[in-house]
């Protein structure tokens, strides 16, 4: 059970660059539990993934010189879904209808998400480097809550960068 947990059901088994399908594979069901339950759901269930990604990231390398093989991808659904977050927790808090998840926000998470998930810069790098089960989960929500931050204020500046330039073009 532990490895079809840490392949997220057989996603990383996928080839090339499992990371990025494992990645993109947890869009559909986060946006099922932005869905079914808005972003308290996305949340907990992330906090749950992450909890049994790391027990499965654990039982799956145990006795393994390789701390984190590339057929593991829970890691990547856990921090694909944290850099979810301000598309779902604005959808949410705005009322919005549960099946909006407009594509421009998943797609600049999932980008970013990669980007810093494959670049490692700073803390995802230290994250990395633990050479353990909690590092290798450790490392996606860093690099996921990177990309929500970047993925957030992008999101602030083109909807308040609209409305700035629809005030400044109707006054002027």
């Amino acid at each position: 059970m532990s490895r079809a947990v840490a392949t997220f059901f057989g996603v990383g088994l996928l080839r090339p660059a499992p990371g990025s399908w494992g990645a993109a594979a947890a869009i559909p069901p986060a946006w099922l539990l932005h869905w079914w339950g808005g972003f308290p759901l996305l949340a907990a269930a992330t906090l749950a993934v992450f909890a049994l990604g790391w027990w499965a990231t654990a039982t799956a390398t145990a006795g393994q010189a390789e701390h984190d093989p590339a057929e593991i991808v829970i890691d990547e659904v856990a921090g694909m879904w944290v850099a979810l977050w301000p598309l779902s927790a604005g959808l949410w808090w705005m009322g919005a209808d549960p099946w909006v998840f407009p594509w421009p926000g998943w797609v600049m998470g999932f980008v970013l998400f990669r980007l810093f998930d494959i670049w490692k810069p700073g803390p995802v790098g230290r994250a990395d480097r633990r050479g353990d089960a909690l590092g290798v989960m450790l490392d996606d929500v860093i690099a996921g809550a990177m990309a929500a931050l970047l993925t957030l204020l992008a999101g602030l500046l083109a909807h308040q960068g609209a409305a700035l330039w629809e005030y400044l073009t109707w006054r002027f």
